[in-house]
């Protein structure tokens, strides 16, 4: 019997399902001695701590620091508590003022106009991926045209790009996924480029804006924003669309190829994407701090102590959504997973995310209508505290 999480193992991003459903019949409130956290794993626990800020605080909420190495540490710096002022890593009334400035940037008419360039960025990848009949859907489609996508927005140079998704990785891996002290003074110095390169960026576009978001921010800076917020917001965008987007996609592809639900039609194209978010979703979960002592369930979760809400279990919670592990294309309720958090902290990209996902399997169902696994490869996921992504997924066509 599983008795606690455990990130190193390979059942705990595949499949800890049946784990997460002995804890929400048993015991709902649980302290993990592997995560240092307790866990919240029932749909209506982590909705209601989402949507109280005041006892279940995001305040350095999203580094794992914590697990960091004294050298690394030391080798960081400053740096060492970095998305410290992150949109999604503060509460009111900074988190307010953040998300207002982040928002302009995230229309309804910014995210529609986007939606005909992912396209374009799909049509032309599968012009060049496609007489090959084989590739590693991880590696040769999913990630380029969210990649692309966002350097776009972000202003990212397209001759930056590769140096940019290296280093995006490397900073996940530093702060989100345990590593040896060895590895983690790699990944800090990799780290400290990639600052350094989003600095000139900030610096560039402070001397010659353009119409993208890295020049939209800059202008905030010494009114609504600092420098350093700047910083961390493109930082983190660039994570999205250069790792949690595509991890999602792969997922989702995998999903639909295993149920044989491929292609989609396209009329369940939306509802389709819904419950793969809910089945298999990217984001397991956010961490928050509480406040104060908080009981639940006949625990006392005590003040300071950190709190991992799984919105992987909720997604699969049986009280909300009736046979939980089973794959319903036209679920109804699909949508009421948590993958992008809930209230205040509602992914800012929530919007943009849905549309990539939608766009991608609709170009990808009809451009590759004959895509299946190739037969004997192993599924094989990235260990991860807080994401849910394949290492590789062989697909011909």
């Amino acid at each position: 019997m599983i008795e606690d999480f455990d990130v190193g193992s390979d059942w705990h991003v595949a499949s800890p399902y049946p784990f997460l459903a002995r804890l929400r019949a048993e015991r709902p409130v649980f302290r993990s001695e592997h995560l240092g956290a307790y866990v919240l794993t029932r749909h209506a626990d982590v909705r209601a701590a989402y949507g109280d800020p005041r006892r279940f605080s995001s305040k350095g909420s999203l580094t794992i620091s914590r697990s960091l190495t004294r050298e690394t540490r030391d080798r960081l710096g400053e740096h060492g508590s970095f998305l410290s002022s992150f949109v999604a890593n503060v509460d009111p009334p900074d988190h307010t003022r953040l998300r207002r400035s982040v928002s302009r940037a995230f229309t309804p008419r910014a995210v529609a106009a986007m939606e005909e360039r992912f396209r374009r960025l799909n049509e032309d990848l599968l012009d060049r991926i496609g007489p090959r009949r084989a590739a590693d859907f991880v590696r040769d489609i999913g990630h380029e045209p969210s990649i692309k996508l966002t350097a776009r927005f972000i202003g990212v140079p397209e001759a930056d790009e590769d140096f940019v998704q290296a280093h995006v990785k490397d900073w996940f891996q530093l702060f989100l996924s345990p590593q040896p002290p060895g590895r983690q003074l790699e990944l800090a110095g990799s780290f400290l480029d990639y600052l350094d390169y989003v600095d000139r960026l900030v610096a560039a576009r402070a001397k010659e804006p353009r119409d993208d978001f890295t020049s939209l921010m800059t202008s905030l800076i010494g009114t609504e924003l600092t420098h350093r917020e700047v910083v961390e917001l493109i930082s983190t965008i660039l994570l999205g669309g250069n790792d949690t987007v595509p991890n999602q996609l792969g997922n989702t592809v995998l999903r639909l190829l295993r149920e044989n639900a491929w292609p989609v039609d396209p009329a369940r194209i939306q509802n389709a994407a819904e419950e793969c978010m809910r089945i298999d979703g990217a984001s397991l979960g956010s961490f928050r701090y509480a406040t104060t002592d908080v009981t639940l369930h006949g625990v006392t979760i005590p003040a300071g102590a950190l709190v991992l809400l799984s919105t992987d279990s909720a997604a699969h919670d049986e009280t909300v959504f009736p046979d939980p592990e089973r794959f319903v294309i036209d679920r109804p309720n699909a949508d009421a997973h948590l993958v992008f958090g809930y209230g205040i902290h509602f992914c800012v990209g929530a919007a943009l995310g849905r549309l990539q996902l939608r766009t991608a399997l609709e170009v990808l169902g009809r451009r590759l209508p004959t895509l299946r696994l190739v037969s004997g490869e192993p599924i094989a996921y990235r260990r991860s505290i807080v994401g849910r992504g394949l290492a590789a997924l062989a697909v011909e066509w």
